[in-house]
């Protein structure tokens, strides 16, 4: 029994991901975290966005530990500075389309960047939920993407919504509103140019959607991405 019909294919002038990279710690972040809550509910030029906001962990030693953060998300960002030729991580860090970066909070760099990006969305990805043991998520995923690129197909576990009233560091006694909070990112497999095949993940309560794409290899371009909504 299927219980998620397949999710809307990305396409030319499909879907655009878009990463920020930010932290409960820092007091630059909260702007960006607003910014990244407007844009998911614009279209940008008749783009549709798909978030994911992921928090690294070099920020926890300074005063305040941000529950949702990962040295995950810290590698995925250094990988994005090697690829992008940046001198170094930052935060808050948008990155559009694993292609470019701008500051998270720069509204008028994020919204140009997502209008570019839209001539990259070159593939097409099929996603659909099936039943699994001990009531975890699985997936059945088809993906294919132009030019004969080498890619591995990421899914990322998301929280559409999370509050946290922070007690201590730079944003002491503020409370911060995230959205599209990646809880858990997995590479499920990789092809050349098209992958087929299932992969089973953790249920993880607070999680609301999941996220499906497909990027070059060590923070490279993504050439695809779908979203699903949990049952």
């Amino acid at each position: 029994m299927v219980l998620m019909s397949l999710a809307a294919p990305a396409r030319a002038d499909g879907p655009v991901l878009v990463e920020l990279f930010t932290s409960e710690g820092c007091s630059s972040c909260p702007p960006a975290d607003e910014l990244l809550a407007r844009l998911t509910q614009e279209r940008v030029g008749g783009v549709q966005v798909i978030a994911l906001s992921e928090h690294v962990d070099y920020w926890d030693d300074l005063g305040w530990r941000d529950r949702f953060s990962s040295p995950v998300f810290t590698r995925r960002q250094q990988a994005y500075a090697r690829r992008l030729r940046l001198t170094g991580s930052y935060t808050p860090q948008l990155v559009v389309g694993g292609r470019t970066d701008v500051l998270g909070s720069d509204a008028r760099g994020a919204r140009a960047a997502i209008a570019a990006a839209r001539r990259d969305a070159s593939g097409r990805i099929d996603v659909r939920l099936v039943p699994g043991a001990q009531a975890d998520l699985v997936l059945e995923v088809a993906a294919s993407w132009n030019g004969g690129q080498a890619g591995d197909v990421l899914v990322a576990v998301v929280q559409d919504r999370a509050t946290t009233r922070v007690a201590r560091g730079e944003n002491a006694g503020r409370t911060l509103e995230h959205v599209s909070v990646v809880r858990l990112l997995s590479v499920v497999g990789s092809g050349v140019g098209a992958f087929s095949g299932r992969a089973a993940l953790p249920l993880i309560p607070e999680a609301n959607h999941l996220v499906v794409f497909v990027q070059e290899h060590d923070g490279g371009p993504v050439h695809a991405v779908a979203s699903i909504t949990l049952p």
